[in-house]
């Protein structure tokens, strides 16, 4: 009896899992501060756009967009300092309707053989007294050049593991079409004139 008493303990022992010591997990890595206080940076089209939207039949609002966009801009503390640089491929038109695009590509609209970019390059910018900034620059369409402003907003700074900082602003700004020659439908009251444009970039540091 004192045998099997002594050889329980034993053979519970041995029948019992072994666990693995428990290990702390590996701490996670710190991702650089973000450029808050500023930097250049080239555009990524895949998370940018520009849409635009006009008036049909004085009815409802129209929606497109185009879906490549290339250049750089630089965000600075100081506004004098930061700088636009876009251009967008008239061909990437995208209103969701193929028959439509087609129309959109010809000379009744943007004429993308003959006028392949669209283009902005800023000459000024400050800033705001609700923390937006008036944006001044050049816009190209259809080979006419106009100043205008935009209304631009800083929507934010982040860290791509992979690709280092990122930053991100929206601008908005409204035009007349006929202005740069593109004024079909408007004589005929069967489109508006006042188009208003947003272009969402986010960039990586240059």
């Amino acid at each position: 009896m004192q045998l099997i008493t002594l050889a329980l303990p034993l053979v519970l022992l041995a029948a019992s899992p072994i666990l693995p010591t428990p290990q702390a997990a590996p701490p996670a890595p710190v991702a650089p501060a973000p450029q808050a206080q500023g930097g250049s940076f080239t555009i990524d089209d895949v998370h940018s756009s520009a849409l635009f939207r006009v008036q049909h039949f004085h009815a409802g609002q129209f929606w497109g967009r185009f879906n490549t966009i290339a250049g750089t801009f630089t965000l600075a503390q100081d506004p004098a300092k930061m700088a636009f640089d876009v251009s967008i491929d008239t061909e990437s038109v995208d209103s969701g309707n193929p028959k439509l695009d087609g129309h959109l590509k010809s000379p009744d609209f943007f004429n993308a053989k003959e006028f392949p970019k669209m283009t902005f390059k800023s000459t000024g910018c400050t800033k705001n007294a609700d923390g937006t900034f008036a944006l001044t620059g050049d816009l190209t369409i259809r080979g006419v050049t106009k100043s205008m402003t935009a209304t631009l907003e800083v929507t934010g700074w982040g860290f791509d593991m992979g690709r280092g900082a990122r930053a991100g602003a929206e601008a908005r700004f409204k035009i007349n079409r006929s202005d740069f020659g593109v004024s079909y439908g408007v004589d005929n009251g069967a489109l508006g004139n006042e188009t208003t444009v947003i272009v969402g970039l986010e960039g990586t540091a240059a």
